[in-house]
């Protein structure tokens, strides 16, 4: 596969590249499945040595499992395309301590608390945790420490050898000229849209009812009610509700600022006041504090939108569409104006594909809804206006625009120059990084281990003697 194949990769949805999927599990987190203990009777072996480094073979296993558990494809060669990829950090983690390279014990720490809310946060609690692990968190942290350090050590020395790389348009002219013609990827049908959004308002009735329901269930739990009982019962946040309501252990700058306010004002066990935030009203109870971190559950309550409501809506949107035929207003300029959706309002409305993080959408990449407003119009056409439910199932209304659709073509320079901008960068990302290990182990001691002697591992050749 070409580079420019790869690169295309991030641009056309498809299996996440192997390559990608690795390097990320290996630079972004310490594999969870490091902190378990091995399995009675598994002897684990060294499969390399890399000047003063060993990579074990447990090291590969562990990342073979985190791929599986996040869905990853894995292939017959997905083993020794591992093996080669650790061989590189593992090289890299030997040369930063030749090069006297330096991570302080600030960082590191500093590193292993951000890892620890990490863990934390997906599952659930520290309780849980270390529940889940049979540790407690010291003895987690200083499991962390050396792997983390590694690590730290590893993105300098990564970052000392991809300093400042930059393409010129004459290098990605050569670079693109250079591919052989069959090579060139193919790219589907995109298209560019764009939509302004007007949600309903809330009326003062409806809300006026929501917080007296909401202060009903609060006088239950302050009359000996059990919160997390009533939460599960009324409670229409969907991703706490089912557990009684708790968010579980978070920092500050988790919440919404209002939301958060008031939960670090509480003390353990005390109930807030009802607060009120973009999602509806709350109210809180802090379960447990940890210094910095908190542990709070709540109930959230949605004010209900009226046929009233919906109605105003739809009166303000039909004013806007008649804004846009009238040409009184762009269309950009309308959904700086109008537009309710925070995501979008501020870029014109421009939708981006979370997918791919441009603006280009494939249309089997929007929900079916959208697809079938987008497959009626004419590029510069935008729709009537059109009632639909938000990512978060709120009713809403909304004008899409067609902004461009893109035929399916070869890649070519006029119509995918920052994708091949991004394949040149890569392209010689590459070219560097192999120069730089071809360099590098001319004076490194390096022995594979026999079961891996059969993978291809590039440019990593046994070395038998050190010559530094």
């Amino acid at each position: 596969m070409t580079v420019l194949k790869k690169i295309m990769l991030k641009y056309i949805p498809k299996q996440s590249s192997l390559l990608n999927a690795f390097v990320s599990l290996l630079l972004v987190l310490v594999s969870l499945t490091a902190l378990s203990q091995p399995k009675a009777g598994v002897i684990d072996e060294i499969t390399a040595v890399v000047g003063a480094e060993i990579l074990l073979n447990s090291e590969i296993e562990n990342q073979i499992i985190q791929m599986k558990q996040q869905g990853m494809q894995v292939k017959d060669d997905t083993r020794c395309a591992l093996y080669q990829e650790m061989l590189f950090q593992k090289l890299m983690l030997h040369q930063s301590k030749i090069d006297s390279l330096e991570v302080n014990d600030e960082q590191v720490e500093g590193e292993i608390e951000r890892r620890i809310r990490y863990f934390v946060s997906q599952i659930g609690s520290v309780e849980k945790l270390e529940e889940y692990y049979g540790k407690k968190v010291a003895e987690i942290k200083d499991e962390f420490r050396s792997l983390i350090k590694d690590q730290l050590l590893v993105q300098q020395m990564q970052a000392k050898i991809f300093a400042d790389i930059t393409v010129t348009p004459s290098e990605i002219k050569s670079f693109f000229k250079n591919i052989h013609e069959d090579s060139i990827p193919f790219i589907n049908a995109e298209v560019e849209i764009a939509q302004i959004v007007i949600q309903p308002k809330v009326s003062d009735e409806a809300k006026k009812e929501t917080r007296m329901k909401l202060m009903e269930i609060k006088d239950r739990i302050l009359k000996g009610g059990n919160f997390a009982a009533l939460a599960r019962i009324y409670s229409e946040d969907p991703g706490s509700a089912k557990k009684g309501g708790e968010l579980g252990f978070v920092e500050r700058g988790t919440f919404v600022p209002e939301f958060e306010a008031a939960a670090f004002s509480l003390n353990k066990g005390e109930v807030s006041e009802i607060i009120e935030t973009q999602f509806g009203y709350h109210i809180l109870e802090l379960i447990q504090r940890r210094g910095e971190q908190i542990n709070v559950r709540h109930i959230l309550l949605k004010p209900k939108i009226t046929d009233e409501d919906l109605s105003a809506a739809s009166l303000k949107i039909d004013s806007v569409y008649g804004a846009l035929q009238s040409d009184s207003i762009s269309f950009s300029k309308g959904a700086l104006k109008y537009s309710t959706d925070e995501a979008t309002r501020n870029n014109g409305g421009v939708l981006i594909n979370p997918a791919t993080g441009s603006t280009r959408w494939e249309m089997d990449q929007m929900n079916r809804d959208l697809f079938f407003i987008i497959d009626k119009l004419k590029v510069g056409e935008y729709s009537k206006p059109i009632a639909f439910l938000t990512d978060e199932g709120e009713q809403a209304v909304r004008i899409v625009l067609l902004k461009s659709r893109s035929e399916p073509h070869k890649a070519n320079l006029k119509d995918d120059y920052q994708r091949i901008t991004e394949a040149a960068k890569q392209s010689k990302e590459n070219n560097i990084r192999d120069k730089w290990i071809k360099k590098t182990i001319a004076g490194t001691y390096i022995k594979l281990h026999d079961d891996f002697k059969s993978c291809n591992t590039g440019l990593f050749k046994e070395q038998s003697e050190l010559k530094y």
